[in-house]
């Protein structure tokens, strides 16, 4: 017994020290990201590096790097490049899809209903998101399986599926969310870095990804689509699969809760922090206000955009779906003691700097604890060395420092 108990005080004084070097090494890690940069690009101005080392601390990084242009080219003609590799992108047609949200497919004034039920819905969202724990939590070779709280039209989209990575058997946790059409093992690495730590971490694919998939369909395209009324009911249901894991992990024994969402993951851990009490840190890689913005002006969205621009307006598209957006619930998020660390890439041509900055401004207007992280780098890039060791180190200190 006494043997058991050295070893577990051993443990916990190397995770202290391993974290304590974790926050030493996120200032350090900018070097590195200034030092690999360097390196691939040929070029690195030498008075904007020493301004930068000059800066080491929790700061934006680098606004010398918005002078430089040559490194938004290489971001940019990278970002560019990695979307027209996507394969199986197609436009799929428009559809007001009322029947999804509660109305009917024939209602013949479907921006009227869509206007009136947005106000009701965002009055009581919490009405919305609320779930009660599943009653077929049942957990095989790693992998946590349970029935949706919303139930689609696919059978196969509401077994939920979530890749369990235990780091201890009770202590903190925290549920990841990966980017839109992200694989089965994407963010696998990002759970294992949380072990190191002492954090358990369970993986939870969205809807209509991998195991989730609707057969013809190898891209997530009812989560984000051009059918209004299903692409709400997809997110309001990621939201409610969220709080399901939250609750099979407090029937676990694990207390101190997070959430660490990228890309869409980031907006629905958002909306989630903003309706579960029981989150008390949540780290968001890429961050924006509107889900309609984004679809409406990114680039990894343009083929969602195209059959929707020839129906709705922009404005209109960021009105309907206001209810799985972050911005309208950021007032929920004051005076609750949750942090959010949000992380964003000065060049991200999907989740526009603009919509970030206006994020940042709105929660601290709210007065919500909220550390800020910006870098040179787009959306694709933000995963890509250097710039995921600084993300990987940032978000690792944040959550240990607020959970563990």
């Amino acid at each position: 017994m006494e043997g058991k108990k050295a070893n577990e005080a051993a443990e916990e004084r190397t995770r202290i020290v391993l974290a304590r070097l974790v926050c030493h090494a996120s200032a350090m890690l900018r070097v590195l990201c200034v030092s690999a940069l360097s390196s691939s690009f040929w070029f690195i101005d030498s008075l904007a590096l020493f301004a930068w080392l000059t800066q080491l601390q929790r700061v934006p990084i680098v606004n010398d790097f918005a002078r430089m242009s040559w490194i938004e080219q290489k971001i940019r003609r990278y970002e560019h490049g990695r979307w027209a590799s996507e394969p199986n992108r197609r436009v799929l047609p428009f559809a007001w899809g009322l029947e999804h949200v509660g109305g009917s497919a024939g209602e013949p004034d479907p921006r009227g209903f869509l206007e009136r039920w947005v106000t009701e819905t965002l009055a009581r969202s919490g009405e919305w998101f609320f779930v009660t724990p599943a009653m077929d939590y049942r957990l095989e070779e790693g992998v946590l399986t349970f029935t949706s709280a919303v139930e689609s039209p696919w059978p196969g989209n509401n077994r939920v599926h979530a890749r369990f990575f235990p780091a201890r058997k009770s202590g903190p946790a925290v549920v990841v969310m990966a980017q839109w059409n992200a694989g089965w093992d994407d963010h696998v690495n990002i759970c294992r870095w949380l072990n190191r730590l002492g954090i358990s971490a369970l993986r939870l694919s969205l809807p209509y990804h991998d195991r989730r998939a609707v057969p013809g369909h190898p891209r997530a395209d009812h989560l984000v689509g051009p059918n209004i009324g299903l692409t709400l009911q997809a997110n309001r249901q990621a939201v409610c699969d969220v709080r399901r894991c939250l609750r099979w992990l407090e029937q676990q024994g694990y207390g101190k809760l997070g959430v660490l969402g990228t890309s869409i993951g980031s907006a629905i851990a958002c909306i989630t922090t903003a309706h579960e009490p029981a989150i008390r840190a949540a780290a968001l890689l890429h961050v924006s206000t509107h889900f309609g913005d984004v679809v409406a002006n990114g680039l990894t969205t343009t083929n969602v955009w195209e059959s929707l621009r020839t129906r709705v307006t922009a404005d209109e598209l960021r009105r309907f779906w206001e209810p799985i957006s972050p911005y309208p619930y950021v007032s929920r998020l004051s005076g609750t003691g949750q942090q959010l660390l949000a992380i964003s890439g000065r060049y991200d041509p999907t989740f526009w700097p603009e919509f970030s900055e206006q994020f940042f401004a709105a929660v601290k207007g709210n007065g919500v604890r909220c550390e800020v992280m910006r870098l040179p780098c787009g959306h694709y890039s933000l995963g890509e060395a250097p710039f995921a060791w600084a993300v990987g180190g940032r978000f690792g200190a944040f959550l240990f420092q607020a959970l563990a």
